[in-house]
């Protein structure tokens, strides 16, 4: 049965997400010692660059009301508004990278539990654990990983680029994501977190 949606297509968001959610009721960011890939550090050169803001639509409204009382749950010393503006942000950047924003929450659960200080034992950073390198490649050696919106931009960037690597196989992508490709540990944490928390029935 999972082999009918290794396949799936990122650019429909909310089919996308309906399809995973059917399949789902039946280390570090990147992986040590691997080669850089110019494809991957461009797109994130020019991630950095874009400065285009997020424009609010409605469904993203209620998209962030819904996602605040789940949030709450999770991060408690954050008072609504900080929730809030943390949601903006994840939705902003998970949609301009074109993930569904609800994948890209259950990623942060799993990699740091939302703790934007979050430090690995290998160095990765931040909310989605990307590794500092990234910053000296795109020559932004000074930006700041534990910086909010910084560290989702990049952290985005690359794992779309994994999911489109991998022509949108999930088990795949996240675990080129984590640096663990052919293994299925930290996926099947990445798709139970969906699952059980950040999926919009």
């Amino acid at each position: 049965m999972f082999n009918r949606f290794k396949q799936i297509s990122l650019s429909s968001h909310w089919l996308w997400v309906l399809a995973l959610c059917y399949l789902l009721a039946t280390p570090p960011l990147q992986a040590k010692g691997q080669a850089l890939d110019p494809e991957l550090r461009n797109l994130l050169v020019s991630a950095i660059n874009d400065s285009d803001s997020f424009q609010d639509r409605f469904d993203a409204e209620v998209w962030l009301l819904d996602m605040s009382k789940r949030l709450q749950k999770r991060v408690r010393k954050q008072n609504h508004k900080q929730q809030l503006q943390l949601l903006k942000l994840i939705h902003a950047e998970a949609t301009r990278a074109a993930l569904p924003p609800e994948l890209v929450l259950a990623v942060i659960e799993v990699e740091s539990n939302f703790d934007r200080w979050a430090l690995s034992h290998a160095g990765a950073q931040g909310l989605m654990q990307v590794m500092p390198f990234w910053l000296k490649e795109i020559g932004k050696p000074d930006d700041n990983l534990f910086h909010v919106q910084t560290n989702l931009r990049l952290g985005c960037t690359i794992l779309k680029y994994y999911l489109d690597k991998e022509n949108g196989d999930l088990t795949r992508g996240l675990a080129r994501y984590n640096g663990s490709l052919g293994r299925n540990v930290y996926p099947n944490k990445v798709f139970e977190a969906l699952r059980k928390r950040w999926y919009r029935q």
